[in-house]
Formats: structure tokens, C-alpha cells, sequence
């Protein structure tokens, strides 16, 4: 028995994780698993039933279970409130609550979806990255920061916004074990993301990452800066195994990477602790509000963000793969959400999407 916290957020967060509750209720019946579902609520959704993005019986229902899987939050209609009632707070709240240091973006196309990156099939064809982004740290949880008032030299008052950008080095060294164990399952080199031409947080994370790929000798370590790399991932992606990067530059390159594939809907990611906490699983995009409730959002990112939970969480590395294969499979026959569909392709509704997946594990 397996206990899955299904966090329910905002837009077509419902839609969503309801497809990948249904590909997991299939995948249980095939290969005897278990899994018991506890539902709670997060960002707009737990602000409108309890007054904050992020109540303690959420953070409650994560402790108690083996993995959590999150739908998407956010909404226009609380842009207004206060930074610290929004919705995307409670993002950076459960990070820090379940200790979810390391965030992992596959980045891979899908042959029969080549057409529909923005980069020459020639390039984005066979692109497999895996990006390893540290979570917790950074100028997102650094101190001091706020927004503080100023006499200039003139005697005028002016507004003063600043955040802190800092790492200390047992956050670095365990963000990079995360990367080196991972390039180990793959193909063996690790590009650590910096900018240490210009920032002294930049330079000891590439010095503790030098110090920790000693550990790994059968494992390329090299260096770009992230403004390069930014460059790179369009011109040449294939060249990148594992990219190694902090929270803020990883929350750049890791959206910049995804539209390779053609469309956010097509990603999922993994968001990773010590192993005393559950890890958690969500797909890359957002809440898209402007198409909740019509039955069109692209349900995959979600539904493979379940199969790296049976992988990373509970080791049913077979069941993952029997959902990689049966999207694969729907996609090769054909069929496509409104956000990857051309005229020769059968234009299918969010719940159809999930049915054909659903059918076509075994």
C-alpha cells in the first residue's frame, strides 16, 4: 500500500491530477499495487477554504504519506492579495517544509512530436537533458531581503528592493551528489551552470562541485556559464547530460528547455528530499486558468510526473516504464491535445487523452 498525498490546487490542477489518479488506478490493477489517496488543499483553493495558501493539515496529509503529487496553483483573481497569501507562496512553503532540496527536470522529445518544438527537427531530435536544480536555497530563501526606503545624497526618499543570493557549501555538495548519481544511470557528464566570472556564490558552488566529482571518477565534469548555456540549449541541446545549476538560474533554463519539446504540457519533474520527508511530483506548467474546466489542457506532464513517482518513490520501475510506453504508443497512433495537435493529428479532450494512456498500459 502506498499513501499518495494528491495536493489540489488552482485552474486545471482538478483536471489534471484526476487523469493521473486514473492512469495510476490502471496501473494498480495491472501490476497488484495499492495506492491510497489523500486529498488536500494548496494555493488559491486552501486560501478560499482556510485563509492561507498553505494549511497545516496540507503540510500534515505530505508527512504522513510515502510521495505528493501537486497540481498547479495560482490565479489572476489573487494577484492582488498580499505576497504572502498568494498561491505560489505556498510553493515555496511546502519546498522548505518537506525539505525538497533538488528539483529534476527531464527534458527529452517525443520523435512523433518533433514538429512541434521551435527548434529544426535536425536539432531537437534525440534531445535527452536531464536538469538537477537546487531548490531551497538561493536568492528565493535568502536573507536579508525586502523593500526598504532610502535618502539619496539629494535628500530624496527612494524605494530599495534587494534579496540575498547565498548557498553555503553543504547545500552545494548535496544538490551535486543529487547530479553525479544521476549522470551515473545516464551517460555520464555533469555541465555545472554558473556565472563564477562574476559572482563569489558562483564561484564556491563550482568549487565544492569540483570537489565532489572526485567521488565520481567515471563521470565528465565541465563548466558553462549560464548565459552561454542559455545560448547552447538552443543551438546544440544534444550536447548536455546533466546540467547542475542553482534555484535561480535552474528556474530559467529548465522553462527555457522545456519549449524544445514543443509544449509545457509534455513535462513532468521530480522534487526531491533527504529521504526523511516524501518527495513530490507536478508538471512543469501552471494553473492555466483561461481553459479550466473546458476539457482541453494536455493531461502528460501530470501523468508522467506519476510514473517518476512509481520510479523515484516507490521503485515500480516496471509500472513507470508501462506509462513512458503507453504515451508513447497514444502518440504514435495519433492523437493530441489542442496544444500539440496538427490538422492530420485526431484532436482528443483532456479525459479522451487519459482513457487511451490508461488503455494502453499492460
Amino acid at each position: 500500500m502506498y499513501n499518495i498525498a494528491v495536493l489540489m490546487g488552482d485552474g486545471v490542477a482538478s483536471e489534471i491530477l484526476d487523469s493521473a489518479v486514473c492512469v495510476l488506478d490502471k496501473v494498480s490493477s495491472v501490476y497488484d499495487l495499492k495506492f491510497n489517496y489523500n486529498y488536500a488543499p494548496i494555493g488559491g483553493r486552501a486560501y478560499d477554504e482556510t485563509g492561507t495558501p498553505l494549511p497545516d493539515k496540507t503540510i500534515e496529509a505530505c508527512l504522513k504519506s510515502d510521495a505528493v503529487l501537486l497540481g498547479a496553483v495560482g490565479d489572476w483573481k489573487y494577484d492582488t492579495l498580499p505576497p504572502e497569501l498568494r498561491p505560489e507562496r505556498a510553493l515555496l512553503g511546502i519546498r522548505k517544509r518537506l525539505n525538497l532540496f533538488a528539483n529534476l527536470r527531464p527534458v527529452k522529445v517525443f520523435d512523433e512530436l518533433l514538429y512541434s518544438s521551435p527548434l529544426k527537427s535536425e536539432i531537437a531530435q534525440d534531445v535527452d537533458v536531464m536538469i538537477v536544480r537546487e531548490l531551497t536555497g538561493d536568492v528565493y530563501f535568502g536573507e536579508p531581503k525586502g523593500i526598504i526606503k532610502k535618502t539619496t545624497l539629494d535628500n530624496r526618499e527612494i524605494k530599495v528592493g534587494f534579496n540575498n543570493m547565498i548557498y553555503d557549501e553543504d547545500e552545494i555538495r548535496r544538490i551535486a551528489h543529487v547530479a553525479f548519481k544521476s549522470a551515473k544511470m545516464r551517460k555520464k557528464r555533469v555541465c555545472c551552470v554558473d556565472k563564477a566570472n562574476v559572482l563569489d556564490v558562483s564561484r564556491l558552488f563550482r568549487e565544492v562541485t569540483t570537489e565532489v566529482s572526485k567521488e565520481y571518477g567515471d563521470v565528465e565534469l565541465s563548466y558553462m556559464y549560464v548565459d552561454n548555456c542559455a545560448m547552447q540549449l538552443i543551438l546544440n541541446p544534444r550536447q548536455f547530460d546533466v546540467i547542475l545549476t542553482g534555484n535561480i538560474f535552474g528556474d530559467i533554463l529548465s522553462d527555457e528547455a522545456s519549449t524544445i519539446c514543443g509544449s509545457l504540457g509534455m513535462l513532468p519533474s521530480a522534487s526531491m528530499s533527504d529521504g526523511k520527508t516524501p518527495f513530490m511530483y507536478e508538471p512543469i506548467h501552471g494553473s492555466a486558468p483561461d481553459i479550466a474546466g473546458k476539457n482541453v489542457v494536455n493531461p502528460i506532464a501530470t501523468i508522467l510526473s506519476a510514473a517518476m513517482m512509481l520510479e523515484y518513490s516507490f521503485n515500480q520501475k516496471s509500472a513507470a516504464d508501462s506509462i513512458y510506453r503507453a504515451v508513447r504508443d497514444v502518440l504514435k497512433d495519433g492523437f493530441r491535445t489542442r496544444d500539440i495537435c496538427l490538422k492530420e493529428n485526431k484532436l482528443c479532450t483532456t479525459t479522451k487523452m487519459t482513457e487511451l494512456i490508461a488503455e494502453k498500459i499492460k
